[in-house]
């Protein structure tokens, strides 16, 4: 078949007519034929030669070119596509190096092979551009729910049809043991769009937290228009789950236009979910009562929180441990993922247990380190005093509150408590130096003799030694291992040293040895001060 005796228009209607079955652009596929010609027209005339093919789009008209590009003499490698600047000479007046010399050339009869090859370069595009119309189409889209037909279901995870193509419902996205026929219509969260080499790749899931939200907001108006806002979602699939709901609204009740008349608005989305039991929470800025909140239907008597370290603790009465724990720890399970903190229930009688093993732990301490009665020593740890360096170096008025302590016996107190710090301090010093510490860490202002002799059994000997020390590695953290929070314990963490502490230290050390300009870090403290400023006026 040659081109200059096929009816010219046909190409233009052969294209017209695939771009409208696969919806795409015409101009993709007109595209996809002129490559298809080139490579056709490359077979005949050579495959090292630069054969271009443009096709009028009006006419539908085919035009055949040869290129050749000037290079320099030594760069002259393809004598096919390519040649110097003198022998350009011959078809160009002052020829510069980059320019192009543009020949038409006759057009070419289409062989069974090279029509067949056409086809498969036509089929090709044609592909490609379906698929990046897909993906854009559902790039946006992830976040949303999607109503689709199930088309089949392979290895337990199922295939939906979402119109300009496919997407997967995998197995453990399900809720339950779902189950799904053909022509079953089905409501999914497009979780992810990810641009893969066999095409766009749509993931689903019913599982997802933010498949609830999603719901919520189609059922009440309230979420959608943004006068309440959903703040965290917990699920356990199929069972139970949590959702802390908040209102910038004073006259409207967040849970009561969640849950609607008569429940319908929550019915509808407990339907969806297989009967998914839904537990709406008020949210609250401060952590304990928010938790307090979420811990529902049981009742906490006290909630102590540990920013730093991420945990909080619980006490209920004896009663209501089954009921805040749940069945399976599900209760509590979920309450700690809407909160994101690790929570430990104890009951009023172990509380109490414990505070006094600690009462008794400290009365000992005060009684073997200041060498007094039981009943004295008691006395001090009723009224607050913890350690030997409170009574130490607190001001002389607050130990004057302490039943039976005038002055006299407040100065006996501080004096017995320093000295015995005193000689603490010296004996710590004294292995730290046995154990190899030199004196540029034994002079480095912020470390207390027993730091560093933490330090020394550490193996951190130097200041060298101490400034490469991470924070976390001096005050100690957590770290996610396998989904689950794992303590990291710091060297110096039983002192109270923070993370913030922990890095004044470590970045005064560095400063010392010159390892770090103070004036960039300065100029980064300010930089940071400015961000949250303008992040708080944004707020």
């Amino acid at each position: 078949m040659a081109i200059t005796s096929a009816n010219q228009l046909e190409l233009l209607q052969t294209a017209e007519a695939v771009a409208r079955e696969k919806m795409i652009d015409p101009g993709l596929v007109v595209e996809a034929m002129e490559e298809s010609l080139a490579r056709a027209a490359k077979s005949r005339y050579g495959s090292e030669m630069d054969i271009r093919v443009s096709i009028d789009r009006k006419t539908g008209k085919a035009t055949f070119t040869r290129v050749r590009t000037v290079v320099e003499d030594e760069l002259l490698e393809n004598y096919q596509a390519e040649f110097t600047v003198e022998q350009a000479k011959q078809y160009m007046e002052n020829p510069e190096v980059g320019q192009q010399f543009i020949e038409e050339v006759p057009p070419v009869e289409m062989g069974r092979i090279a029509a067949q090859s056409a086809k498969q370069v036509i089929l090709q595009k044609v592909r490609e551009a379906e698929r990046d119309k897909q993906y854009e189409e559902f790039k946006d889209r992830a976040g949303t729910i999607i109503n689709a037909a199930v088309k089949r279901e392979e290895y337990g995870n199922v295939i939906v049809d979402v119109g300009a193509g496919e997407a997967v419902l995998r197995r453990n996205e399900k809720i339950g043991r779902e189950a799904y026929r053909p022509n079953d219509r089905i409501r999914c969260y497009i979780k992810d769009v990810r641009r893969e080499q066999r095409g766009p790749q749509i993931f689903l899931s019913r599982t997802a937290p933010e498949f609830m939200a999603e719901l919520f907001k189609m059922e009440v108006p309230e979420i959608y228009e943004g006068i309440i806002e959903i703040k965290a979602v917990a699920r356990d699939p199929g069972s139970r789950a949590k959702i802390a709901v908040i209102s910038y609204d004073g006259s409207i009740d967040p849970v009561g236009a969640c849950v609607g008349m008569r429940g319908s608005r929550v019915q509808a989305v407990v339907n969806e979910l297989q009967g998914e039991k839904i537990d709406i929470i008020p949210w609250n800025e401060d952590m304990p009562t928010f938790l307090v909140n979420a811990l529902q239907p049981a009742e906490v008597a006290k909630v102590v929180l540990d920013e730093e370290a991420g945990k909080i603790e619980v006490v209920v009465p004896d009663e209501q441990l089954s009921l805040a724990i749940g069945r399976r720890g599900q209760n509590v399970r979920l309450a700690s993922q809407l909160t994101g903190l690790d929570i430990d229930i104890l009951t009023e009688e172990e509380e109490s247990k414990r505070r006094q093993a600690e009462f008794e732990v400290r009365t000992k301490m005060f009684m073997e380190t200041l060498d007094l009665d039981e009943f004295f020593a008691q006395l001090i740890v009723s009224e607050g005093f913890t350690s030997l360096e409170e009574v130490a170096y607190v001001e002389i008025e607050e130990l004057l509150v302490i039943e039976g302590v005038d002055e006299d016996t407040a100065s006996e107190l501080q004096a017995r408590a320093r000295d015995y710090l005193d000689a603490q301090n010296k004996k710590a010093m004294d292995h730290a130096r046995e154990l190899g510490v030199e004196d540029s860490l034994v002079e480095f202002e912020g470390l207390t003799p027993r730091m560093i002799e933490a330090l020394a059994e550490d193996g951190v000997k130097t200041l060298e030694d101490f400034a490469t020390c991470a924070d976390w590695e001096l005050a100690g953290g957590w770290t996610m291992v396998d989904g689950e929070r794992v303590k990291d314990d710091g060297v110096l963490e039983k002192f109270d040293v923070s993370l913030e502490e922990a890095q004044d230290l470590v970045m005064t050390a560095r400063v010392m040895l010159g390892w770090v300009d103070p004036e960039e870090l300065a100029a980064a403290a300010a930089e940071a001060e400015e961000g949250e400023a303008a992040e708080e006026a944004e707020v």
